[in-house]
């Protein structure tokens, strides 16, 4: 389940900052403006934006082995498709394709992995969840740059391949069917609602930096998406069997976990992209070369990951980890703001490598304690509300960084040349830190006793196992716990 589900992720996060490199070359060979070859990215987002709130009820209606691994198909199929296009209006289409793939693979693939481990394993579950999340973002710019300069452009989209077949062959054989559950008729109006206010205010949201958020077209599609997520709370509170959970954010230590996750996206996500415009655009670095300075922060992430799952998340519990986390990252993206034109390189990438130990000791226990209390039955519908909002969490942090970065102006007149004007990336780190602080006093509402099921001693045995016997899928062997949500 594990390898199926990395393997997933890792092809979704990491195809959204692949893409990126390689959106010159492809608006050159297409003759398009840099304005049109951004569809391409933003039909992607919007599209996973859109289908993310159908994915919970389709794996609790069709099993999540058949939903995953028809997700991973799908998406292949369309990155082998997005090779082969002549056109921008083709690519597009099967961007979104993709997106429809993509916008299922997370919420199924983490309910899931959720329901294979018992309580007291769920910080293990949560390392493993951070490995593509964190990694992908990181390694996407230098497998970009490497694959647009020495091969094509094409070769993007075709790298995904080889993984999707040989994470489906594998998921085939090893994932087990889980008992389809009764879900009830499909929420047709929750679906309608969340699923175009979402895509409408993804879609405003990304191309507010690029046109401006005075622009009309930006000002109607994001006013649209609030009016139809705010209709769609209405009808979903009000619906016996909604797609979007709303009701889930009155368990307190799900809603603190959420709160968390939304504002450290924001900050994590909005800063990886701030500093790949610092070194491209600021220190005038190659794709490839920025690529691999951001690098040090996907083995900072994944040795700090380890640590919270092993050492430190059982001794502290929830609360005090997170904190002391976000104070870490918070720390560390104020002083990136100190990076100048002559800065060192090194302390740049040990900068990036101590952001991605932070960022280990947040993403691991907050995953571990928002689902903590929450039961088998709605993990599905958790996980889906926890996705959506981490993906509107990072698209708002590229979005909000990106214009403190216009808005200060990224190039300055001196001498009457324009050159580089490094105080923009200063304030979009320290903006990128405001938003971690906000996100620590959002960590204070997190109880310990809550999440005491996730903090015993881990046992012995494989992922995915109990006392070395397996445990199916959907099965959560531990006993009740008082305050559990059963939505």
């Amino acid at each position: 389940m594990s390898a199926v589900f990395v393997a997933a992720m890792f092809m979704s996060i990491m195809d959204a900052t692949i893409v990126n490199v390689a959106l010159p070359t492809i608006g050159r060979e297409f003759r398009v403006s840099p304005t049109d070859v951004g569809s391409i990215s933003i039909g992607f987002l919007v599209s996973l934006a859109v289908f993310i709130p159908a994915s919970g009820w389709l794996g609790d209606r069709f099993g999540g082995k058949r939903v995953l691994l028809g997700a991973i198909a799908l998406f292949t199929a369309a990155s082998a498709l997005c090779g082969t296009a002549n056109g921008l209006g083709e690519l597009v289409g099967y961007r979104i394709l993709q997106g429809v793939g993509g916008g299922m693979m997370a919420p199924v693939g983490m309910a899931m992995l959720y329901r294979v481990f018992p309580p007291e394993e769920r910080v293990r579950a949560s390392a493993i969840l951070t490995v593509p999340t964190t990694l992908a973002p990181a390694l996407g710019p230098v497998i970009g740059g490497v694959l647009v300069t020495d091969l094509s452009w094409r070769w993007v989209f075709y790298v995904n391949v080889p993984i999707g077949l040989a994470a489906v062959a594998f998921g085939a054989v090893a994932l087990r069917h889980e008992p389809q559950a009764k879900v009830g008729r499909f929420d047709v109006a929750g679906f309608v609602l969340a699923g175009t206010g979402l895509g409408l205010l993804m879609y405003g949201i990304s191309e507010g930096p690029m046109l401006g958020w005075r622009s009309a077209s930006v000002l109607a599609t994001a006013a649209a998406g609030v009016l139809l997520l705010a209709a769609m709370v209405g009808v979903e509170l009000r619906a016996s069997q909604p797609v979007v959970a709303l009701r889930l954010l009155g368990n307190r230590l799900f809603r603190s976990g959420n709160v968390v996750m939304v504002l450290v996206s924001v900050s994590f996500f909005g800063t990886l992209y701030a500093v790949s415009l610092y070194y491209q655009d600021g220190r005038g670095m190659s794709a490839l070369a920025s690529g691999l300075s951001t690098f040090p922060e996907a083995l900072g992430v994944m040795a700090g990951a380890q640590m919270a799952s092993r050492v430190i998340y059982p001794r502290l519990g929830p609360r005090r980890h997170i904190t002391g986390g976000l104070l870490a990252v918070t720390v560390v993206v104020a002083l990136m703001a100190l990076l100048g034109p002559s800065a060192s390189l090194w302390w740049a990438r040990l900068l990036m490598f101590c952001l991605g130990l932070g960022m280990g000791q947040v993403f691991v226990p907050t995953q571990a304690a928002a689902f903590a209390t929450i039961s088998p039955a709605a993990t599905g519908k958790a996980s889906t509300l926890f996705n959506a909002l981490r993906q509107l969490g990072g698209a708002v942090g590229v979005a909000v960084l990106t214009t403190a970065i216009v808005a200060t102006g990224p190039v300055v007149q001196r001498h009457g040349h324009l050159v580089p004007h490094f105080l923009a990336y200063r304030v979009a780190f320290l903006l990128a830190a405001v938003f971690s602080l906000a996100a620590t006093v959002g960590s204070l509402a997190i109880v310990d006793s809550e999440a005491a099921r996730t903090m015993q001693p881990r046992r012995r045995g494989h992922a995915g196992r109990l006392d070395g016997r397996p445990v199916a899928a959907g099965v959560d062997r531990g006993s009740p716990t008082p305050g559990r949500a059963d939505v």
